[in-house]
């Protein structure tokens, strides 16, 4: 399999595609049109120097992706809240019909909109973060210090809290997975991965070959969080103080380079086929048979409409078949 550079993620009813800065993401409506919206996210760091420096280009990845999943996340959303908007715009019609003060021009309630976007995205993203150190790394410390009576070795006491981890995250994705909108964000997800495996193969981009391509794919961020958990065991095996909040905050502040790390896996893993390397990734790919279900025809569609608008999966199949 070769690299192909891209990757993406499923959102509401449809799937998100990213190409170096570009993106696209196709979105199928309730009267079953596909809609797709292609635009450019340069990220955070715009010093390339910086950027892509090893162990900081994933802590930067981690936190563009998800700046950029709940903007696409917000957007598929969008098709499926018209007629409560619709509802809200003939009441500030009517409110504004009734106000002294001149109604904003267009532009004006654009930039207004465009503010409050970035300021609800920003603290969503933040939030998201905060809850996710709080429930997957501050919950299993403390439920860990409850055994300290009970086990006096530190090292024992360490790989416990990383096995309750563990157990946290496995059976937060396996019970969200239990829910229909989410099963069929899984089957969007799979959708996603196929496509992306489809071309990597060296396969035309159609329906059947789709179909036929397998649903997981070792840079899935599943197996980011994954690694992340199972990294984190080994970093926090040496974090060895008596002070119990000194130990936390240290624990707390080695997360980013955990995920630094964790993604420097995740990328070689993507450019390699070595024997580790893909004995490495199965638990990831175990995990992804839960958060990745086998799409419809109409869901892969849509993920052939989204790469398709930021890749020239033409070329690049053309290119593989040369070099075979």
């Amino acid at each position: 399999m070769r690299y192909s550079g891209i990757g993406g993620q499923a959102v509401m009813e449809g799937v998100m595609m990213k190409n170096q800065e570009k993106y696209a993401v196709a979105v199928r409506k309730p009267d079953q049109e596909i809609v797709v919206e292609t635009s450019t996210y340069e990220g955070l760091i715009k010093n390339k120097k910086i950027r892509n420096m090893p162990i900081l280009r994933g802590v930067f990845s981690f936190i563009e992706s998800l700046v950029l999943g709940m903007k696409t996340l917000t957007f598929s959303a969008s098709f499926f809240e018209e007629e409560e908007e619709e509802k809200s715009g003939s009441r500030k019609a009517e409110k504004r019909a009734g106000a002294k003060k001149p109604a904003p021009t267009e532009e004006e309630q654009k930039k207004k909109e465009k503010r409050q976007e970035n300021a609800l995205m920003g603290g969503t993203v933040a939030i998201s973060i905060v809850l996710a150190v709080a429930i997957f790394m501050v919950l299993p410390y403390y439920i860990s210090v409850f055994f300290q009576r009970f086990i006096t070795s530190q090292t024992l006491l360490a790989l416990l809290e990383g096995v309750i981890r563990l157990t946290i995250f496995i059976g937060y994705v396996a019970a969200i997975s239990l829910m229909p909108d989410i099963k069929r964000v899984y089957m969007y997800h799979g959708a996603e991965h196929k496509c992306i495996n489809c071309i990597e193969q060296g396969m035309d981009l159609t329906v059947e070959n789709v179909r036929k391509s397998s649903r997981l794919h070792k840079r899935c961020g599943t197996s980011f969080l994954l690694i992340v958990m199972l990294i984190s065991i080994v970093f926090f095996l040496f974090i060895r103080v008596d002070n119990r909040i000194l130990q936390l905050l240290l624990r707390l502040v080695s997360i980013p380079v955990i995920a630094g790390v964790s993604y420097e896996f995740i990328r070689l893993a993507g450019r390699s086929d070595h024997m580790l390397v893909n004995l490495f990734s199965k638990p990831g790919l175990l995990l992804q048979r839960i958060t990745t279900r086998e799409p419809d025809d109409s869901m892969i569609e849509v993920g052939i409409a989204s790469v398709e608008a930021v890749f020239d999966w033409k070329a690049y199949v053309k290119e593989i078949r040369e070099q075979a």
